[in-house]
């Protein structure tokens, strides 16, 4: 069975449909699995070289050194020729957003709860609040 990529290459599409870098960014995680596509991401191509975004020297140190087998899966799943070399660029990691509850101001903890006398108790809201006013 043929891959997608190697499928929608062969229609012919005009150009502007869907480009080769669009075809070798989308076939990146495909071709290197999903644990060194979860520390890398592909960028754009310069020609055929394809811009590949890593963490730090370590992954890109290990990346090069399997450049030959990376380029032999992307020919798989793209064709030959679409791709012919990797670079990869240490790019630091981006922090994720912050969750929505992580982003709300934490609870005032309420000083009067430690009061036993509920009469005293609001005696004592009543003035703070008056005293923050």
């Amino acid at each position: 069975m043929e891959r997608a990529s190697k499928l929608i290459r062969k229609l012919r599409l005009p150009a502007e449909a869907i480009s080769d870098e669009q075809l070798a960014c989308g076939a990146w995680p495909e071709s290197v699995g999903k644990k060194i596509a979860a520390h890398t991401r592909a960028v754009r191509m310069v020609r055929t070289r394809l811009i590949v975004e890593v963490e730090d020297r370590i992954w890109q140190r290990q990346l090069f050194t399997l450049s030959k087998q990376i380029l032999g899966k992307l020919d798989q799943c793209l064709g030959p020729g679409v791709v012919a070399d990797v670079e990869f660029r240490i790019v630091p990691r981006r922090r994720e957003p912050e969750r929505a509850a992580l982003a709300m101001p934490l609870a005032v903890p309420d000083d009067a709860a430690g009061i036993a006398d509920p009469v005293l108790r609001s005696i004592y809201r009543a003035s703070r609040n008056k005293a923050l006013a």
